[in-house]
């Protein structure tokens, strides 16, 4: 499995099938979450004859919901999922920060998270 099937696995259980990656359709249900590669640590043996098992990732996961109340809970249980993750190794790089929904009439919380994983 990749780590974006891994990740969306976590999901599910919060989001169901309305986990997608970077945008979500348009006249979706909330709530939904987001996800998206954000760069992460290049790793490469000196020697230079492989490359490593493993990778890393910055991940931004964008949780939606109808209430601040609603997306804030969702927000930690997103966190909870992802940081006690078996598939991956995952740290949460600070906490939640809100994000403006007025566009799509919703309430927003982003958190980055490194993840380490199978390459």
């Amino acid at each position: 499995m990749t780590v974006e099937a891994d990740l969306i696995a976590r999901l599910a259980p919060i989001f169901g099938e309305r986990v997608y990656a970077t945008n979500a359709p348009e006249g979706v249900q909330a709530p939904y979450a987001t996800y998206q590669q954000a760069g992460g640590v290049p790793v490469a043996f000196l020697e230079r004859q492989s490359m490593p098992s493993k990778k890393n990732g910055r991940f931004q996961i964008n949780t939606w919901a109808a209430t601040k109340a609603e997306v804030a809970a969702l927000a930690l249980q997103v966190e909870a999922v992802v940081v006690l993750a078996t598939a991956f190794q995952a740290e949460a790089l600070g906490g939640p920060i809100d994000v403006d929904g007025s566009l799509v009439d919703l309430f927003g919380q982003q958190q980055d998270f490194s993840i380490w994983s199978a390459r």
